[in-house]
C-alpha cells in the first residue's frame, strides 16, 4: 500500500502524460514553453482570479510575494504555529519577524481569536510593524477566511494565503488560492495537484503585483532578458512539469477530488467512535492533502503508528514539532503556554494513507487494523 500512490495515477494517465512530455521534447522549448502559459491560464480560470504566475516551487512562491511587497526587517508577519517550516522560513529570509499563532484542534488551522489578540498585542508594544497574515490551508482544508479578512481589514494587513496543501478545496463556494491579496500553492508530487519534480504558483487579482512577480522570478528582468531592473530570483516552472500538470489537472477536476472525498467518507464511517477523525465544517470542501486523525496522547499515537507499520500500513506525522520549537526559533519562544493546541497536535496527530486511487478494500484494511489495535489494548 502506498501512502500517496503516484504510480497508480501515472498508470491510468500514462498515454496522456507521455504525450504531453513528448511534445516538449519535440519542440525543445524547455523553459517558458507554450505549456507554461497554457497552464497558468487554466489554473487562473479554475481558481477564479486574473493572474496565475508559475514558479520553481511553493516556497519560492511565498518568498516572491513577500519580496514584491517589500517585507523587511522590523516587519511582523503572522502565521500558524502548526505548519510546515517553509511558511516561517520565507519570512525570516526577508529579515522580518514571524509571529506564531496557535491553531484550533478541530480544523488544525489558525485560531482567529488568538490571531487578533496577537496583532493587538504587537500594536500595543510598538516594537514591530504588523504587515501580513499568512493563513495555511492545512491538510486540504481552507482556513476561516471570513474572520481573517475582517481582521486584516481592521488592522490594515495584507493576506498571503498559503495554499500549498489546499488546492482544490473550497470555502463558501470560493476556491482555495483565491483569498486575500495573493495566494500560493505547491506542485510538490504528493500535493493534491503535483508534478514530477518541484513547482509552484502564485494567484492574484492585483495587476501591479503580477507584473512585479513576472520580473522578480526571472532575475528581476525588465524589457528584455539582459535588462535587469531589480535584483530577483531564478524561479521558473519548466515546460515538462507544466505539461505534466496540464494532464494531471484534468484528472483532478474530472474525478480525483470526488474520489479522495469518497475515501475520506469511508474512513469517517469506519472510524466513528474509534478515533477522532477530521471534521469538515459546513461551507467547506477539503481536497484532503492528508487524512489526519487525532489520538489521546503521544504514547497512543506512537503505538498505533508502530502497530500499523508492522501490518505494512504506511502513516506519517505532520508535524512532529511546532514552529516555536524549531531549533532556529526556540530560543525566542521560551514560554509555550500560548501554543497549547499546536503542542498537543504535534504529539497526537497521525496521517493515514489517502489518495484518489485507494480502493474500499484497502481503506477497510487500514480501518480494521486500527480497530484491532484498540481491541488489543482493551484486552
Amino acid at each position: 500500500m502506498e501512502f500517496r500512490d503516484l504510480k497508480a495515477q501515472y498508470k491510468k494517465y500514462k498515454n496522456e502524460i507521455d504525450e504531453g512530455i513528448s511534445k516538449v521534447l519535440n519542440h525543445g522549448r524547455y523553459i517558458n514553453g507554450p505549456e507554461v502559459s497554457e497552464l497558468e491560464s487554466i489554473l487562473a480560470d479554475y481558481v477564479g482570479v486574473k493572474h496565475c504566475i508559475s514558479c520553481a516551487n511553493g516556497t519560492d512562491a511565498m518568498l516572491l510575494v513577500l519580496t514584491a511587497w517589500d517585507i523587511k526587517e522590523g516587519d511582523a508577519v503572522f502565521l500558524p504555529d502548526f505548519t510546515f517550516f517553509a511558511t516561517a522560513e520565507v519570512v525570516s529570509h526577508r529579515g522580518a519577524t514571524p509571529i506564531f499563532v496557535d491553531v484550533e484542534r478541530e480544523s488544525f488551522n489558525v485560531d482567529t481569536n488568538k490571531l487578533e489578540e496577537a496583532i493587538a498585542k504587537l500594536n500595543e508594544e510598538g516594537l514591530l510593524t504588523p504587515r501580513v497574515i499568512i493563513p495555511v490551508d492545512l491538510y486540504g482544508l481552507p482556513a476561516n477566511y471570513s474572520e481573517i479578512i475582517r481582521i486584516a481589514e481592521e488592522y490594515n494587513l495584507k493576506i498571503l494565503e498559503d495554499g500549498a496543501q489546499g488546492f482544490g478545496g473550497e470555502y463558501n463556494g470560493k476556491k482555495a488560492c483565491s483569498f486575500g491579496d495573493a495566494a500560493t500553492t505547491s506542485f510538490f508530487p504528493a500535493k493534491p495537484l503535483g508534478c514530477y519534480g518541484d513547482g509552484g504558483a502564485i494567484f492574484t487579482n492585483d495587476d501591479k503585483l503580477a507584473s512585479l512577480l513576472g520580473s522578480y522570478k526571472v532575475h528581476g528582468q525588465g524589457t528584455h532578458k539582459y535588462d535587469n531592473v531589480r535584483v530577483g530570483f531564478n524561479s521558473r516552472l519548466d515546460s515538462i512539469q507544466a505539461a505534466v500538470l496540464i494532464e494531471k489537472f484534468k484528472a483532478l477536476v474530472n474525478h480525483e477530488l470526488e474520489d479522495v472525498n469518497r475515501v475520506a467518507k469511508i474512513y469517517n464511517r469506519e472510524l466513528e467512535g474509534v478515533v477522532k477523525t477530521p471534521k469538515i465544517p459546513d461551507g467547506y470542501y477539503s481536497s484532503y492533502a492528508q487524512y489526519t486523525i487525532t489520538l489521546k496522547n503521544e504514547e497512543e499515537r506512537d503505538s498505533l503508528k508502530q502497530f500499523l507499520s508492522d501490518k505494512d500500513v504506511p502513516t506519517a506525522i505532520y508535524y512532529v514539532n511546532p514552529m516555536h520549537k524549531q531549533s532556529v526559533y526556540e530560543e525566542h519562544f521560551q514560554n509555550s503556554e500560548n501554543f497549547e493546541n499546536s503542542e498537543f497536535l504535534c504529539k497526537t496527530v497521525l496521517s493515514l494513507p489517502i489518495h484518489p486511487y485507494l480502493t474500499e478494500e484497502e481503506v477497510l484494511m487500514v480501518t480494521n487494523s486500527i480497530k484491532e489495535f484498540y481491541q488489543d489494548r482493551v484486552k
